[in-house]
């Protein structure tokens, strides 16, 4: 009898405190107590490991549908996440010495870190913030936040610019995803694949969008997503389902 590994997503972008994936302790970048800080000067992906699921953003998944299979989760959110493995506490594009996979695109959301936008509290205010208990800040003066006058570097800067995009696109995605959570294209799916020794790997906790409820869509409901402009995301995920195979094989390498 073949074997069963149970292995569920883990794309809600939250763990204990309900933090952010990977956060830990995110606090504002600030001069006056971050000044000598910097960014590692060899920037690992160690952080994302034991994750086997991240999520993405609306704009990135016509990339992501190359190299990952795209799912929802299944909180009624129907956030879009990038599957990365297919067990769990298990990164298959992550190698031992925390390189990516080559000439595989890497989600934004694992990009962006250790940096991280907090909204205040009633107002529109955004404040950079940087996890100061991640292994990739360190004292020195390699790659600093701050310059010796208490001027953001331009790497400060540029993680300014990237954290405004991201935002942007995150809040696009949001209404994607209120939307695609109200529409009933979503059902709950378990993905099996066979690996080696005669076992399979089931793989739960997402969902996808049903083929045939999309077919049966409403002439106008389908008119409303062509005019978000919603149409080519639903595809690029469709077309993501082909990736199963390769976390198949990423997978058995492994074993």
């Amino acid at each position: 009898m073949a074997k069963k590994e149970e292995a569920k997503t883990n794309g809600t972008a939250t763990h204990e405190g309900n933090m952010p994936l990977f956060y830990k302790k995110p606090v504002p970048l600030d001069k006056s107590k971050h000044g000598n800080l910097s960014l590692a000067k060899k920037f690992t992906f160690d952080f994302t490991k034991e994750v086997n699921a991240v999520p993405i953003n609306l704009v990135e998944m016509p990339q992501i549908c190359h190299f990952y299979p795209i799912a929802f989760s299944n909180d009624g959110s129907a956030t879009p996440v990038a599957i990365i493995g297919l067990r769990d506490n298990e990164n298959l594009f992550v190698n031992k010495k925390g390189e990516w996979l080559e000439d595989t695109y890497i989600p934004a959301y694992i990009r962006r870190y250790p940096f991280i936008f907090s909204e205040t509290p009633g107002s529109d205010q955004l404040t950079l913030c940087v996890d100061l208990e991640s292994e990739v800040i360190k004292d020195g003066k390699d790659q600093r936040f701050f310059d010796d006058e208490g001027n953001p570097t331009q790497l400060a800067n540029n993680a300014l610019e990237f954290c405004k995009s991201y935002h942007t696109a995150a809040q696009q995605t949001q209404a994607f995803s209120k939307e695609l959570a109200n529409s009933g294209l979503l059902i709950d799916r378990q993905a099996e694949v066979k690996v080696k020794g005669d076992r399979k790997i089931s793989f739960a906790g997402f969902s996808v969008i049903d083929e045939q409820k999309l077919s049966e869509m409403s002439d106008k409901d389908f008119l409303k997503w062509r005019q978000q402009g919603w149409l080519p995301f639903l595809y690029a995920h469709l077309f993501s389902g082909a990736n199963w195979q390769r976390l198949t094989k990423l997978v058995n390498e492994r074993l």
